[in-house]
């Protein structure tokens, strides 16, 4: 039962403010009006929901092969690290909000400003978690491998990932968690379908039930995302 009240207790609240009438119905519908909702309108969800998951799902992959990529080329170059490791966190200094209209009119209304988003949020979080697992291999392994005359390669492959895969775990959860706020982001500033071009349009036509079963529907999507990620890494031993 108490696994269940973090659920509950916000169901009855939100009952009651519903119940009572503290909030006018169009502000914030009763639970029952969105469920009957979900059940209703479980098509038109679904298939927006596809589109939002597949922009997420593009968004990761990307986003974790380039972050995977730029942590190597750090690890492998002090050069590169002094060069890119202060951009890298300076480029958290942009609110992702305020690039999303530049990312539409550079590539349009298609799905590619929302994939660019969500590789955006994933990015900075897998490369400076994978980055600081690499960087911090322990130094025995590490002379270790330069008595045995290891290259630099054989280094990263056979010390350095092995010892950071953590490292890499930690980062991907957390990315994981931010993904479908990247491509709900660019849907909300130009698409014709997904989650969040659902939630704009039923906002504009007041179908405010609409709009909390999409946003149920972004919750129900991160929160599986977060607990196959979870499984995935789990397996590995990561």
């Amino acid at each position: 039962m108490q696994r269940f009240l973090p659920l509950i207790v916000p169901l009855l609240i939100w009952q009651l403010i519903a119940g009572f009438k503290i909030l006018p119905h169009f502000v914030l519908p009763p639970p029952i009006a969105v469920f009957f909702t979900l059940i209703n309108e479980h098509s038109l969800l679904w298939s927006n929901m596809l589109v939002t998951l597949a922009e997420t799902l593009a968004g990761i992959v990307i986003g974790v092969i380039l972050g995977v990529i730029a942590s190597v080329i750090m690890t492998m170059s002090q050069s590169a690290l002094k060069m890119l490791k202060p951009s890298l966190v300076a480029s958290q200094a942009i609110p992702v909000f305020v690039l999303a209209p530049v990312l539409t009119i550079w590539m349009g209304y298609g799905p590619e400003p929302k994939i660019a988003m969500t590789v955006l949020l994933v990015f900075f979080p897998v490369t400076s978690s994978l980055l600081d697992g690499l960087l911090g291999t322990p130094q025995p392994m590490l002379d270790l491998a330069q008595i045995k005359q290891a290259s630099k390669w054989r280094e990263l492959i056979w010390l350095r990932f092995p010892a950071a895969l953590s490292h890499l775990g930690a980062g991907l959860r957390i990315a994981v968690t931010y993904a479908p706020t990247g491509a709900v982001i660019g849907e909300w500033i130009g698409a014709s379908k997904g989650l969040g071009y659902l939630m704009l349009m039923a906002n504009a036509r007041m179908k405010i039930d609409l709009m909390f079963a999409a946003l149920i529907w972004i919750v129900a999507m991160t929160i599986a995302l977060n607990l196959i990620t979870n499984y995935l890494l789990k397996k590995f031993d990561m």
